[in-house]
């Protein structure tokens, strides 16, 4: 997380640039607010967000709520006069309880699932319950290496028979079974996401 404050253009906005804030998961836009430099040197500070409002004055995205926003970057626009803040969010971002302050916000399936996925490798199995399919699969090694392998078997049947329905359900199930199998590393869905951005990128000759 860096930004350098002194490429922005505080004048042009008397004293304030825009800040675009962007769930770093989904790409959602969350809102749209406002920062000085004081409110961006207390965000590189303590690594959450931090606004000026002109009614509130300074203020901690989530101080009160709880709906804190982590930093991930801050990248200025080509005039200085914006931010983009991609950030992890604790919570819904708009005052009414919306995901964004733009509505519901698009439901990324794969994120959601990296989630649940973190939820189920850290919670704790109540007393007296059954361990889920993915608890099972997280806690043995050989279990997921094996239908990994065996989901991705299915797949290739799936397209070699050139069957739509049966190949998409089947690359379902590969998607599930490779974020279940790098779990246990210490990976994520965002891990795997930035090597393919990485990959996306224009070559410099």
């Amino acid at each position: 997380m860096t930004l350098d404050l002194s490429t922005l253009n505080f004048d042009k906005g008397q004293g304030l640039v825009t800040v675009v804030t962007q769930d770093a998961s989904t790409g959602d836009v969350l809102m749209v607010a406002h920062a000085d430099r004081e409110a961006l040197e207390r965000t590189l500070a303590t690594g959450e967000m931090h606004y000026r409002s002109r009614t509130r004055g300074l203020w901690h995205k989530g101080a009160t709520s709880g709906n804190t926003q982590q930093v991930v970057s801050l990248t200025a626009d080509c005039d200085g006069d914006a931010v983009l803040a991609r950030v992890r969010k604790a919570g819904p971002a708009c005052h009414t309880g919306e995901e964004t302050c733009f509505g519901e916000g698009r439901w990324d399936t794969l994120a959601h699932l990296d989630a649940t996925l973190a939820a189920r490798a850290t919670g704790p199995l109540p007393e007296g319950a059954k361990p889920s399919y993915t608890r099972r699969l997280l806690e043995d090694r050989n279990l997921r290496l094996k239908k990994l392998g065996e989901e991705a078997a299915e797949l290739v049947t799936a397209c070699a028979d050139a069957d739509k329905h049966r190949a998409a359900e089947e690359a379902a199930d590969v998607l599930y079974h490779v974020l279940v199998a790098v779990r246990p590393l210490g990976l994520t869905l965002d891990d795997v996401k930035a090597v393919l951005a990485a990959r996306a990128r224009p070559k410099v000759p």
